[in-house]
């Protein structure tokens, strides 16, 4: 061999060369055996050697400096360069000056080994690491054939060579800036070489069916035994043109990703447990890459709502995905490619030879990878994660793959001698068929089983000995002296102690004892549960613990009458004849009837996990004093009845603790008068439904929900109370939180709706059985208050006057049918009507406002002739009135306090309302002088009496007053219009207080008439090609509309709730709108793909799972139709243009592809209901989405899409109003209560500004 440069040395891989100390101490040079020659040393030229060429500093020579412009066509320099302090030093002179934020970037991270490594490179760089540490990771140099300099051929010349780095291996020719770099410069698949020759003196060319790269060694010798090396590993691997690299990766996740801070994408594909770069989709395609990045090393972190990192000890891959849900899926990509370089499958396989094994023990998954070692259970990695809630103490859940130490031998053939099958035998002998888990089980669901099952043992298979401590102890020492593994898990999880002494000083403990007779399965499994926690019924951080004990047995038996069983509600009355005595047994879960007690086989059996309600009837609904109704899963209806209360009361009881759960225990305790299970769904979690637990006591609702807390609902004080979706979905609103009750089976939610329906109304005479506000005020009194209040004040002879007596019975019938329903409207209600519907409600009332037990002690007080003592003597008597009472007398008082203080003008002063509320509040029908003197009392030491913040009531009294101002003055100006007006608050350009206008809007103004008032206000003038228009801002949904110029704006104040607002601003893309629209000559039709997803209802509830789908749509003068693709003949949806209402935006959480979208809105009607429907559409670009909502709008109001003459021609008109819309009642705003104050203030100010312009 011939004599080598100082800088270079070369080796044979033959065994009988000798390898110098420098070679054998390079751990990461691995040489494949069958590359090995034979012991005979040949010449190159005769015979090739597998050589590798070790350098100690690469050679720099001015022919191969490369210009700072020049690089190989698929490298990307700056993205490998990111930290100059990782490269090597003679390198830098070469390249491109990076910025001082990219210097000096290093991995920090949990592992130990990487923060040690990372600790090294930030002390002294990559040049101060000691040897071991500059040589690579092994992982990095998988199987390496060969590896040495070469000059490689730059396509930017032709005479153009650098010097690269160059390793071969099974798969990659990689070539590296140097040879201390990890991630390579770029790479070849061998499987794409399909052909390597010699070229000129000391060239050789590699060959791809699409380029050809060209290397340059430094001698002959060289050149060969590349070549030899390359033909060798590369024979038979050839590729056909048409197969891809796909097929060689079996990518699990793969596309373009964007590198940060370089603004250049590259194609990466996840493969396996490596990610690989490529400069783009070809490349990929060709076998062509930058480099690849092993993740036996690797952390991902999120950054960002698109960016992420990659971390390795040697630098930082810095990302940005297209979008959140993309970056998403490549970081679970990423992740699941760590855990796959890191897994071991050599246990998963072993354990999966026993059958039982192969599928997850609590839900049957198939291939589970997780086990919990000391419950000897192998299990998926879905209910791996709820065992790892339960904590280490109960459940100790380590990896089939990836916790190699753990899984001794032992530990092995403790899961194979158990198995699942034999393990479940014990902790799920008892599983309830409807309890039992399925792979796609709710995590709800799957949380509750797994800690019932391993928490509180609810489901195990209790031994003979379970509850005698002392005896458990004393048969787990003699057990462990066997081989029976299973009674001892059994013995161990029904209570006996593992630390117990067992009396023999060569085994004090089981543990000892099991060893010192040999038995190593019984020793493992003892050792990883010295310190777990037994199962028990009940586990709460602020109580102790109680002891397990067995679930009591429920078991009943006795003579009930019983009717055939009905599909559908029991709307009459049933007969006594109508029931047939029956003997009915209820064990075990299973209720059973027979035709008496001698028989054998029942006529019928009802098992406890089918019955979803039980309802308790009130007495004498039907022939049997005490009846109850069971409700199936099955839709069926059961009624059974008894004469005696007391076995009625058993039967009940007994059911009930046969269908609830043990979390939902505290609802038996109730005297309820229904119970059971139903779907819901509440807070920010508004996708799927959730099982929970009910129970109505009177009029409050009683739940446990999915998180095991107990909740009370007060029925009567719900601010909502509706059903939805065609009536499937029972809406349940209270301050703070809707409820979403949904309609499982149709026969048990019927029951139920009707049910809390009768208990949210008023139930009574009493004023604690009204329906009632946040501020236990009857919601009947509340509603009055606040009308007359408006529209009454300056009414003469308030509360004095009659009204028409059918009028009010009609009205009082209404307020106590369901007064949460009832809303009174200026004209339509007549003051007097109102006024005298109150005064009925106080007289009617049962026990009265002041209760029958003080009502005389109150009466003696107004006699009282001290002053002070009376006022103390009356607070005194305030406090012992129930909290509704107290609640309803302070408002009342309120009230009239204010009426008496308009007196002036409704001549309803102090004296007079005493005359006229005394004996209707006390209900002495004028026989009592004094209590027309105690209501006076009241109202005069009002602020007194009640402790009222005097402030707040003049401000109060200041709000009253720019009401009456405001009416007066609508009154005095337009004296020809019949009905009322609106007022409401529009802003100009922003939502802040200083752009907020308080506008008069009568129910003809259109759109364009409020524009041009508002801007005439704040003599803004007018510009060419500026389009003012009047927006729709609905901030809840994150979408704005347009009016059209023409539109009625009363309506769509009356359409939109408190989170939307009306916006005076410019319509910026008005212009090119009109531009396309006449660049199209009237064809108003327009079609191409869009991406598209759908609500089921306009209120958000039961979104769908899906994201946005790509479909074909056209839209034409009469329709807007979605077809599944282009090539389709049949429509999917088929909506009339009409009938839409199209908005821009679409809100965050849906996640659209882009930003460039719109909501769509429809009403239509089905079986004479109308069905509201919500969807949205995604543009590709902002100009598409111009289009489609231009042309939209051209069809709707064909082609009248702005006024020709501009907007400035569109002046206020004041007309009659539109007798459609009839009397609008006269609101001081839209909006919040401080909103509303704030405004009311404003207006206080200068009451007239608004009238100014009222033409």
């Amino acid at each position: 061999m011939e004599e080598e440069s100082s800088s270079t040395r070369w080796y044979s891989s033959s065994p009988g060369q000798t390898v110098s100390d420098e070679m054998q101490n390079d751990q990461s040079l691995r040489i494949l055996p069958d590359l090995e020659t034979s012991q005979q040393s040949t010449p190159p030229d005769s015979q090739p050697t597998t050589l590798l060429k070790i350098v100690s500093q690469p050679l720099r020579d001015s022919t191969y400096d490369v210009p700072s412009d020049c690089s190989d066509e698929y490298e990307d320099p700056g993205m490998l360069y990111q930290n100059v302090d990782q490269m090597n030093p003679l390198d830098r002179d070469v390249t491109p000056a990076l910025s001082e934020q990219s210097k000096g970037q290093f991995v920090c991270t949990d592992d130990k080994l990487l923060d040690d490594e990372a600790n090294s490179w930030q002390n002294g760089g990559l040049n101060s690491v000691s040897s071991a540490t500059k040589e690579e990771d092994s992982s990095q140099l998988t199987a390496v054939i060969k590896m040495g300099w070469l000059d490689k051929h730059s396509p930017q010349g032709s005479h153009t060579y650098q010097r690269r780095w160059v390793k071969l291996d099974v798969d990659y020719l990689k070539y590296f800036d140097s040879d201390k770099d990890v991630y390579s410069k770029g790479f070849l698949s061998t499987a794409f070489i399909t052909n390597v020759n010699n070229v000129g003196d000391v060239k050789f060319e590699v060959v791809t069916n699409q380029r050809t790269f060209t290397f340059r060694a430094e001698n002959e010798v060289e050149r060969n035994n590349w070549v030899t090396v390359l033909q060798d590993c590369t024979r038979g691997r050839q590729l056909s043109g048409t197969v891809t690299t796909g097929s060689l990766l079996t990518p699990g996740h793969q596309g373009y990703l964007e590198q940060k801070g370089l603004r250049s994408k590259y194609y990466t594909v996840v493969a396996s447990d490596k990610v690989f770069l490529y400069k783009n989709i070809e490349h990929y395609r060709l076998g062509m890459g930058i480099t690849s990045i092993d993740m036996n090393v690797g952390k991902v972190k999120d950054t960002d709502r698109r960016s992420f990192e990659l971390i390795t000890p040697y630098r930082v891959f810095s990302f940005i995905a297209e979008s959140e849900q993309h970056r998403q899926q490549w970081v679970g990509a990423m992740q699941d490619a760590i855990g796959e370089a890191l897994s071991n499958s050599e246990v998963a396989d072993r354990m999966w030879a026993e059958p039982s094994n192969s599928f997850c023990a609590d839900c049957g998954d198939p291939r589970p990878e997780w086990a919990a070692i000391n419950l000897c259970v192998v299990i998926c990695k879905q209910c791996a994660g709820e065992h790892r809630r339960l904590g280490p103490s109960i459940s100790k859940v380590r990896s089939l793959k990836m916790d190699r130490k753990v899984w001794t031998e032992e530990l092995i053939q403790v899961f194979l001698l158990l198995g699942n099958e034999r393990a479940n035998s014990f902790w799920a002998a008892n599983v309830p068929p409807s309890e039992a888990l399925t792979p796609s089980s709710y995590n709800e669901e799957r949380r509750n089983f797994i800690t019932n099952k391993y928490r509180q043992g609810k489901y195990r298979k209790y031994h003979q000995l379970y509850g005698n401590p002392r005896e458990l102890n004393n048969a787990l020492c003699i057990n462990v002296q066997s081989s029976d593994v299973l009674e001892t898990l059994s013995l161990i999880f029904c209570g006996a102690d593992v630390n117990c002494s067992t009396g023999n000083a060569k085994g004090p403990s089981p543990l000892s004892l099991a060893k010192a007779h040999e038995q190593p399965l019984q020793a493992e499994l003892i050792s990883h549960n010295l310190n777990t926690e037994l199962p028990r019924s009940e586990v709460d951080g602020t109580m102790e613990a109680v002891h397990y004990s067995a679930p009591p047995n429920v078991s009943h038996n006795g003579f009930l009458f019983k009717t055939a069983s009905m599909s559908r509600a029991v709307s009459e009355r049933k007969a006594r004849e109508e029931f047939s005595r029956r003997w009915c047994t209820l064990n075990d879960g299973i209720f059973s009837y027979y035709d008496s007690d001698k028989n054998s086989n029942p006529n019928g059996v009802l098992k406890a996990s089918e019955i979803v309600c039980l309802a308790v009837n009130t007495s004498e609904k039907h022939g049997y004093d005490h009846t109850f109704e069971l409700y199936t899963q099955g839709e069926r209806l059961y009624l059974f009845g008894t004469d005696d209360p007391d076995s009625h009361k058993e039967w009940v009881t007994s059911i009930a603790k046969s269908i609830i759960p043990i979390n939902a225990e505290p609802l038996l305790r109730l005297a309820f008068d229904r119970i059971g299970r139903l779907k819901y769904k509440d807070g920010l979690n508004l996708q799927s439904f959730k099982a929970g637990w009910f129970a109505l006591v009177g009029t409050k609702l009683h739940t446990y929900l999915a998180d095991n807390q107990g909740e009370e609902i007060h029925l009567q004080k719900l601010i909502e109370l509706s059903m939805r979706q065609n009536n499937e979905v029972l809406v349940l609103v209270e301050k703070g939180r809707t409820l979403y009750i949904e309609g499982e089976r149709k026969l048990d939610f019927a029951g139920w709706c009707e049910a809390i329906k009768v208990a949210a109304g008023s139930g009574g005479n009493t004023l604690s059985e009204q329906q009632l506000t946040e501020t236990d005020i009857p919601v009947i009194a509340h509603i009055c208050f606040g009308y007359i209040t408006q529209c009454g004040l300056t009414s003469e002879g308030i509360y004095r006057k009659s009204g028409v007596n059918s009028r009010i019975t009609a009205l009082c019938d209404k307020f106590r049918h369901d007064a949460r329903s009832v809303f009174l409207r200026e004209g339509e209600h007549q003051v007097d009507d109102v006024a005298n519907a109150l005064k009925r409600f106080f007289r009617d009332l049962e026990e009265g406002l002041f209760t029958a037990k003080d009502s005389r002690t109150w009466l003696t007080t107004a006699a009282i002739t001290d002053e002070s003592v009376k006022i103390c003597q009356y607070q005194m008597l305030l406090n012992r009135l129930p909290r509704v009472n107290k609640a309803t007398l302070q408002a009342l008082i309120n009230h009239l306090y204010c009426v008496q203080r308009f007196s002036d003008m409704n001549q309803m002063n102090l004296h007079n309302l005493a005359i006229v509320f005394g004996p209707t509040l006390f209900q002495t029908d004028g026989k009592d002088y004094n209590a027309g003197r105690a209501i006076e009392d009241l109202i005069q030491y009002y602020t007194t009496i009640f402790e009222v913040d005097e402030q707040q009531l003049k401000r109060q009294l200041e709000e009253i007053t720019v009401i009456i101002r405001v009416r007066e003055q609508l009154n005095t100006k337009i004296p020809s219009e019949p009905g009322g007006h609106f007022i409401c608050t529009v802003y100009l350009e922003e939502k802040t207080e200083t752009a907020e206008q308080h506008v008069k809007i009568p129910g003809s103004m259109t759109a364009a008439e409020l524009c041009m008032e508002i801007l005439d206000r704040r003599n803004i003038p007018f510009k060419e090609k500026e389009y003012w228009t009047c927006w729709e801002i609905c901030d809840k949904e994150e979408m704005e509309r347009p009016l059209h110029y023409q539109e009625r704006v009363l309506p769509i104040l009356h359409s939109f709730g408190t989170d939307s607002h009306l916006l005076i601003k410019k319509h910026v893309a008005m212009d090119a709108m009109m531009v396309y629209l006449a660049s199209e000559k009237g064809d108003a039709s327009k079609h191409g793909m869009m991406k598209f997803r759908s609500d089921r209802s306009i209120l958000g509830l039961g979104l769908y799972s899906g994201g946005f789908q790509d479909r074909y749509f056209i839209l034409n003068s009469s329709s807007l139709r979605m077809y599944k693709e282009i090539r389709s003949n049949r429509p999917e949806r088929d909506w009339p243009v009409k009938s839409l209402s199209v908005y821009l935006g679409i809100k965050k959480r849906l996640r659209p592809p882009t930003c460039w979208g719109l909501t769509v809105l429809c009403e239509c009607k089905k079986q004479e209901k109308v069905e509201k429907q919500q969807w949205y559409l995604c543009c590709e670009t902002q100009a598409e989405m111009r289009e489609w909502y231009a042309t939209f709008l051209s069809i709707q109001y064909d082609g009248n899409v702005w006024p020709r003459q501009g907007l400035q021609q569109t002046r206020v008109s004041r007309v009659l109003p539109d007798t459609r819309h009839g009397n609008v009642s006269l609101i001081p705003l839209r909006g919040s209560e401080n909103e509303m104050r704030n405004s009311v203030a404003a207006f206080s100010q200068d009451s007239l500004a608004l009238f100014r312009d009222v033409r």
